[in-house]
């Protein structure tokens, strides 16, 4: 099974949400709620790639990919639906442009262009910092991509106003944000 120009991909553990935390051997339902983006799984496993599409991205390959493609959501007369993306049993597809992060042969995950994810950093000025107690608009660069050659991963940069994109990645947030989006390095 393949499409001309979509990813068919399946989540990660078969699972839409990711929603259930263990704490000390019990598993607790942190969201019950189905609207609650940070709660819907974003990993998936490439099952077969476009037809017209001749990338680094290979079946096989875990990816990392937008927050809408496995939630559940109600329609206007209250009925439960899937997302456009979903396509039949536990299969789906995607574009490639809501593909943030892939991982080919369990390697560490690269990020395609135009995409990059920055490290959010402590505030050095305890006096004015932010309520999170993290730098506003600076972070150090995680994931690059071909396109962004001009910085490399673990350089200080700065970025635009509410460009950050939020992510859990190996247990760590990163914020997912478009080359465009980076404006200065240290």
């Amino acid at each position: 099974m393949k499409s001309p120009y979509c990813f068919i991909i399946k989540a990660a553990d078969g699972r839409r949400y990711d929603n259930i935390r263990n704490y000390e051997g019990k598993e607790f339902i942190i969201s019950s709620s189905q609207e609650d983006h940070k709660t819907s799984n974003r990993f998936a496993t490439v099952i077969s790639t476009p037809i017209y599409y001749d990338g680094p991205i290979k079946a096989g390959d875990s990816i990392v990919v937008h927050h809408n493609v496995f939630k559940f959501y109600y329609d206007m007369k209250g009925r439960l639906k899937s997302s456009w993306h979903h396509l039949m049993d536990d299969y789906f597809i995607v574009e490639k442009e809501q593909i943030y992060l892939y991982s080919s042969d369990n390697k560490l995950w690269e990020a395609p262009s135009p995409y990059c994810f920055v490290r959010p950093i402590p505030s050095e000025d305890k006096m004015f910092s932010s309520t999170s107690g993290l730098e506003e608009l600076w972070g150090e660069l995680v994931f690059s991509n071909k396109d962004l050659p001009e910085a490399s991963e673990g350089d200080l940069i700065s970025f635009t106003p509410d460009s950050e994109y939020e992510f859990n990645i190996n247990n760590e947030i990163l914020y997912r944000m478009y080359n465009r989006n980076i404006c200065l390095k240290k």
